[in-house]
């Protein structure tokens, strides 16, 4: 019997963050998440969705014919059967990404996949979910990405930095500000400020469609 999965929707659009921003790309938005943000700007992908074939889901990307895949939710992990996906993406001859939270082990993720663990700050309200034992788990095709609300966040951030030197996993460090709760320039002023090895990020889908559904 054929690997299914709940599917909220699969749309191309460009990359509106991580290493590859502004890059055609298909999105894959797995349904469901385990975790609540207080700044979540996919709430409508906690429920609902509807179940697809692996089969299916490889037909409806191929069709784009795309380059890039970023498998995102929700939180796509908490599906098992997103293993088996990105397995059949990296097959198909896809670069491949993952979105996910960090809360969930990353362990069984394919290794051509590249990583994109968010690492909840103090201001997402979800601090106390972060698996660390992910970090040991980052390559160099690997990012960490830190959504900050506020000051407090960015020092709480800094101090990872130090923590797990990611520099010597030579994975990407991005820092982001929330949406309406953090000014970019202000964010921008600090990293100048403390020379921080952080690739500045802010999200492109929000600027060019209102970060609309489907964008």
């Amino acid at each position: 019997m054929s690997s299914t999965l709940r599917i909220t929707e699969i749309f191309y659009s460009l990359q509106g963050e991580s290493r590859t921003v502004g890059l055609p790309t298909v999105f894959v938005r797995l349904t469901g998440c385990p975790l609540r943000c207080q700044y979540c700007d996919t709430a409508y992908a906690f429920t609902g969705g509807e179940l697809h074939t692996l089969e299916h889901i490889l037909a409806d990307v191929a069709q784009y014919a795309a380059r890039y895949i970023c498998v995102t939710g929700g939180e796509p992990l908490a599906q098992p059967n997103c293993l088996p996906l990105l397995n059949a993406l990296c097959n198909s001859g896809y670069q491949v990404s993952l979105e996910t939270s960090g809360a969930l082990d990353v362990s069984g993720v394919d290794p051509r996949v590249s990583k994109v663990i968010d690492l909840k700050t103090p201001g997402s309200g979800e601090v106390s979910r972060n698996l660390y034992s992910n970090m040991q788990m980052l390559g160099a095709g690997d990012q960490v990405k830190f959504v900050l609300c506020n000051r407090e966040d960015y020092d709480w951030a800094r101090f990872k930095l130090d923590e797990y030197t990611f520099s010597k996993s030579a994975c990407e460090v991005l820092f982001s500000p929330s949406h309406g709760e953090l000014e970019p320039r202000e964010l921008a002023e600090w990293i100048i400020a403390d020379n921080l090895p952080v690739r500045f990020q802010m999200q492109l889908h929000k600027y060019l469609w209102n970060d609309e559904p489907g964008h």
